[in-house]
């Protein structure tokens, strides 16, 4: 009987081992639900798996789980039995597969034309962040021009992730110029790279930014298409020749935008560079728009995730593009995905050190290694096995072209509550 005890108590142990809360869509009710999951090598490559402090090459990461899907800044949401992935394109790209690993098909878009925001490149909208909050999916996205923060952030929503059936609801918030361009933190921001998180209250916050003053958080109004106590002008997507109309909200302007400071690169990591026709363009302020003459300050693409008992800050840090030339490769200064965590939504979000994030601080979870070079633009999202880390990459033995950029994924543990890449 003490034998049958004991085999009992360990075979609980262990199944116990891999029992964990984990985030769910927003639905009203329901959070978290617990999992029993089976061991990571259950599930991913029957090949040997290497070691979170190494890989098959002998590099600090483990290899990535290599796709042949080309995509920049991927956003990933499972729904049901399928995968869709978003992207910039025309319209927004809407690709859908019943795996990670694919064949990915595009089926679609999200718009039907550009976008009804009147600047950047409203044809191509760039870095959608798609989520499902109860019966309906919100897409949110960047329009912008390369090097200028004369950008916005808008959304689109629909009853279905996949194509048609999208409503375009236009600007949320926006930087550079227009209105309430000059409201700080937007004054000092560049709003794009969106990524809206849920709390466990129902509370969605929006995160953006990219370079200059680094990533911000706002609150969004219970309708999630609007930034709390920020009435602004809005678009009106009925319109036949697309131009704005005026919300009834945007009688005044509050002297300041609530929101909390998440991250920044303090140092000038590379010296400015003159930037494009626009680079003598200004804001309301006097403040360049297109090209920053502090230098390069390179942290964007925040994602807010959560998993017991920690808010995860990820963001990528470095060059993401530009790599033609020979000697822009290999200088240190390439995208690589780092994180910090905090017990607080709002932050502050620290790395091991205790260093702040906004203070320059960041934990690299995965880097540059073997062929897999600049890997950036992540996100998480989590399965019936755990939590997997999703980027994009440039395979070194193909191409360091832009558009050649793929799909790469991980699966992640946890040490000592600290995200850990492994195979």
């Amino acid at each position: 009987m003490a034998v049958l005890f004991a085999l009992f108590f360990f075979v609980s142990m262990a199944l116990s081992a891999r029992i964990r809360p984990y985030f769910t869509n927003f639905n009203g009710t329901e959070y978290f639900r617990e999992e029993v999951l089976p061991a990571v090598s259950d599930v991913l490559s029957p090949s040997p798996t290497p070691s979170p402090s190494g890989s098959a090459s002998g590099s600090r990461f483990p290899d990535t789980h290599a796709t042949d899907f080309r995509i920049h800044d991927p956003n990933i949401i499972l729904v049901g039995d399928t995968y869709y992935a978003y992207s910039v394109g025309p319209g927004i790209l809407i690709h859908e597969s019943s795996s990670m690993e694919g064949p990915w098909t595009q089926t679609g878009t999200v718009l039907n034309g550009n976008s009804v925001i009147q600047k950047g490149d409203n044809k191509s909208p760039w870095a959608p962040n798609t989520i499902q909050i109860g019966d309906t999916f919100y897409c949110y996205y960047s329009v912008s021009n390369s090097g200028c923060r004369d950008s916005a952030i808008g959304v689109a929503t629909s009853s279905s992730p996949g194509p048609g059936g999208w409503t375009d609801h236009g600007m949320i918030i926006q930087s550079g110029t227009g209105e309430g361009s000059d409201i700080a933190p937007l004054n000092t921001s560049n709003t794009i790279d969106p990524n809206v998180f849920v709390d466990f209250d129902g509370t969605a916050y929006l995160v953006f930014g990219s370079f200059w003053s680094g990533l911000w958080e706002v609150e969004l109004n219970d309708d999630f298409i609007s930034v709390a106590s920020f009435p602004h002008e809005v678009q009106d997507s009925d319109a036949d020749d697309g131009k704005e109309g005026q919300s009834a909200a945007a009688a005044t302007q509050p002297a300041s935008l609530s929101a909390s400071h998440l991250g920044a690169e303090p140092g000038k990591v590379w010296r400015s560079r003159k930037s494009n026709k626009n680079a003598k363009k200004v804001d309301k302020n006097g403040s360049p728009v297109c090209g920053d003459p502090t230098g390069g300050h390179p942290i964007e693409g925040g994602f807010l995730y959560y998993h017991a008992p920690y808010y995860y800050m990820w963001f990528s840090w470095g060059r993401c593009c530009e790599f033609k030339d020979p000697a822009m490769r290999d200088t240190g200064k390439e995208y690589r995905i780092r994180v910090g965590r905090s017990e607080d939504v709002k932050g502050p979000f620290v790395d091991k050190a205790g260093i702040d994030l906004v203070d320059g601080g960041g934990e690299t979870v995965y880097g540059t290694n073997g062929d897999v070079f600049a890997p950036g633009g992540q996100g998480v999202l989590t399965d019936a096995f755990g939590d997997v880390l999703f980027y994009h990459y440039l395979n070194r033995s193909v191409s360091y072209d832009f558009s050649d950029a793929r799909l790469g994924y991980n699966r992640l543990e946890y040490i000592d509550g600290w995200p850990v890449a492994v195979y």
